[in-house]
C-alpha cells in the first residue's frame, strides 16, 4: 500500500515511479564549496547523499489525490520510452514501478478525473502520455490534464527556437494540446472547495503547489 495520508473525507496516496541516487552533488549544486559538504556530510549520509556515488537520493513521484467529487493525479513524474539524451538515466526509460504502485493505490489510469502538472519540467510530465502504435497518446483517457498558462507558453517558446532542449513537450504536452485534453488556467485557480492552485513561481516561470482540503485539515503539495 503506498504511502497514505487521510484529511477528513480526502486521501493523498505517494506513487513513486523511482527512489534512488540519480544527480551527482556538485551537478546538482555546483557552487558548492568542498569544505561546505564535508562540514555537513555526517547528516547527509547515507539518507540523502548516497556515499558511494556521491549522487543525491531523489524520489520520483506522484499523488494521488481523492476527494468526493474528484480522483486528481499531480505530476506525472518521467514516464516510458521517452527520449531523453541530456538525462542518461531518463533516456528511453522502461520502469515497471510506476504501474504497480498505480494498481496498489486501487485505482485505474481510467478512473482519474485531472491531471494537474504543477510545472512542465521532464520529470514532472512524463506518464502524461504512452506509446500506442508508433503515436503518443494520453495515458489517462478520461482526465483533463491542468497546465498553467504562463508555464504552457514559456515552454512552447522554448521548444520552437530548440526543440531538442525540451523533448518532454514534444511527447508529454504537445499530444496533450493535439488530443484537445487540456486545461489551460491560471496559477491561482479553483478546481473547488477543495482543491485549488496556488501560485509559487522560482522553480520555474509559473509554477504552482496544489491545495487540498480545508483550513485546519488541509496540505500542500508543493510538486
Amino acid at each position: 500500500m503506498p504511502n497514505t495520508i487521510e484529511l477528513g473525507n480526502i486521501t493523498i496516496q505517494q506513487i513513486v515511479e523511482q527512489q534512488e541516487p540519480l544527480f551527482g552533488i556538485f551537478e546538482f549544486l555546483p557552487d558548492l564549496a568542498p569544505e561546505i559538504l564535508e562540514e555537513h556530510r555526517s547528516w547527509l549520509e547515507p539518507v540523502f547523499l548516497d556515499p558511494k556515488t556521491q549522487k543525491f537520493n531523489l524520489c520520483i513521484q506522484s499523488y494521488l489525490v481523492r476527494t468526493p467529487h474528484h480522483t486528481i493525479l499531480i505530476d506525472s513524474c518521467v514516464g516510458n520510452h521517452k527520449h531523453r539524451p541530456i538525462r542518461p538515466m531518463w533516456h528511453m526509460y522502461e520502469g515497471q514501478l510506476y504501474e504497480k504502485n498505480f494498481k496498489a493505490a486501487g485505482v485505474t489510469f481510467e478512473e482519474i478525473d485531472y491531471v494537474m502538472c504543477t510545472h512542465l519540467h521532464t520529470d514532472h510530465v512524463g506518464w502524461n502520455t504512452k506509446l500506442e502504435n508508433g503515436r503518443w497518446v494520453p495515458t489517462f483517457p478520461n482526465a483533463k490534464y491542468v497546465f498553467a498558462e504562463r508555464e504552457l507558453e514559456y515552454w512552447t517558446e522554448k521548444c520552437a527556437e530548440d526543440s531538442e532542449l525540451c523533448p518532454w513537450m514534444l511527447d508529454s504536452v504537445f499530444p496533450i494540446l493535439d488530443a484537445k485534453k487540456a486545461e489551460i488556467v491560471k496559477s491561482d485557480h479553483w478546481l473547488n472547495d477543495l482543491v485549488q492552485l496556488i501560485p509559487s513561481p522560482g522553480h520555474t516561470i509559473d509554477h504552482f503547489c496544489v491545495q487540498v482540503g480545508r483550513p485546519g485539515e488541509d496540505a500542500l503539495i508543493t510538486g
